[in-house]
């Protein structure tokens, strides 16, 4: 059986979906079998990062909730934004959430039955045979979010240097604990001044007691592309990128 590891922040803005595709891309570049979960089903984006166009969903992770699919069937191949740059055998599958405005909006009058989501999981990776599943969670602590936390073999938390993140954080952090999750990492994002990356990896490290792999600055490159692509593919000599192949090396190992 495959990983699953969630990446989560406790608030917006962070970059998660980006680091999760970027993460989702690498590891499949080095032969894996990656899906990813968009369980931000309030707020669905990171399909856009692997030109999946809506049109072409035929079902959603919605659909699945609902009974109205099995799991794989939700689940599209985005294997060529790798552009033949991965070993045969490795595969990349994406299961978005609904872009349909009446989708979302009963999702958030009705909810949906939070357990059905462990079973997914575990159905796609056995069936898709996935060497790795990466959830990218909903902003913040919600039900989803505990048992996506709860059944993660790793949790990677996103930060950036703000005050609200800091502490809001720090209550992701205690309950991971609680929960017991095995591999617990952190990676900083839309850092602002590189002379002093080393001390804040250090300083985070220290507050928190869970290994930083890495510091990202807050990037005009990654602004420019806009969400248009992998910014990992698009940019492979890029210092964002060493910190992404790091950081996804250590997942893997862990």
């Amino acid at each position: 059986m495959g990983k699953i590891v969630s990446i989560h922040s406790f608030r917006g803005g962070t970059g998660k979906s980006n680091v999760t595709a970027n993460l989702a891309a690498l590891l499949a570049r080095q032969g894996k079998r990656v899906g990813i979960v968009d369980t931000d089903i309030q707020s669905p984006g990171i399909h856009v990062l692997f030109n999946l166009s809506p049109e072409r969903f035929r079902y959603a992770l919605n659909d699945y909730l609902w009974g109205k699919c099995r799991i794989e069937d939700a689940a599209y191949d985005v294997s060529g934004v790798l552009q033949g740059q991965c070993p045969r055998g490795s595969c990349l599958y994406l299961i978005p959430g609904s872009m349909r405005t009446g989708e979302i909006t009963r999702i958030l009058r009705d909810g949906y039955d939070v357990g059905l989501l462990n079973s997914g999981f575990q159905e796609l990776m056995e069936r898709l045979d996935l060497t790795h599943l990466l959830i990218d969670t909903h902003p913040g602590v919600n039900e989803e979010t505990l048992l996506s936390i709860a059944i993660s073999d790793v949790l990677l938390l996103i930060l950036r240097p703000d005050q609200q993140d800091y502490q809001g954080t720090a209550i992701t952090v205690e309950l991971a604990r609680q929960l017991e999750v095995e591999n617990l990492f952190m990676l900083i994002n839309k850092a602002i001044n590189p002379q002093d990356f080393a001390a804040l990896k250090q300083r985070v490290e220290s507050t928190y007691h869970v290994p930083v792999l890495g510091v990202m600055p807050l990037s005009g490159d990654v602004a420019i592309l806009g969400s248009g692509g992998i910014f990992s593919l698009v940019n492979p000599e890029h210092p964002i990128t060493a910190v992404l192949e790091f950081a996804a090396q250590q997942i893997d190992a862990a």
